[in-house]
């Protein structure tokens, strides 16, 4: 019975983590697109801000005086910063084969893309190589879990050994 149920951890980490390749992929093209967007905003301020001979940090200075420029200034450094985040994470997963990326879970973080992702996405049968690696991996995940979880559950009914 304790196998059996140790089988099935087995099965359902298996289904759950051969789909980490396809999912990483999906997520890497939306980042990608986030990237790119935010790309053209920082590339349009810096070009304003150099057209009036400032850099990027003497503009966002200037956004001063009222609370609206206050709040614009904050929203754009917070851009700015988001976007230097995601655009290295983009480098790093763009460099990671979809295995390697299994163990990059940091560099798949960004909650709206994440949460864009999931919302789209079709769980579907693993044809590739790293589909069934990520299967195998997950099999093995699931079943040590499920043995360790029901060995612990177990353990106190088991009869000890007398001498």
């Amino acid at each position: 019975m304790l196998r059996a149920l140790a089988v099935a951890g087995g099965v359902a980490g298996a289904a759950v983590l051969s789909q980490f390749p396809e999912f990483s992929q999906q997520y890497l093209q939306r980042l990608a697109g986030q990237v790119d967007a935010m790309a053209l905003l920082v590339a349009e301020f810096d070009a304003t801000a150099a057209a009036n001979g400032l850099t990027r940090d003497a503009a966002l200075a200037e956004l001063r005086g009222t609370p609206f420029l206050i709040d614009r200034r904050t929203d754009l450094e917070r851009a700015f910063a988001r976007h230097d985040r995601l655009a290295a994470n983009l480098a790093a997963l763009r460099a990671a084969s979809p295995l390697e990326r299994m163990a990059m879970p940091h560099r798949l973080a960004d909650p709206e893309t994440l949460r864009a992702t999931w919302a789209d996405f079709r769980p579907a049968v693993p044809v590739t190589a790293d589909g069934g690696i990520s299967a195998l991996v997950g099999y093995f995940a699931g079943w040590l879990g499920a043995s360790a979880v029901l060995g612990l559950l177990a353990a106190p009914f088991r009869r000890r050994r007398t001498a």
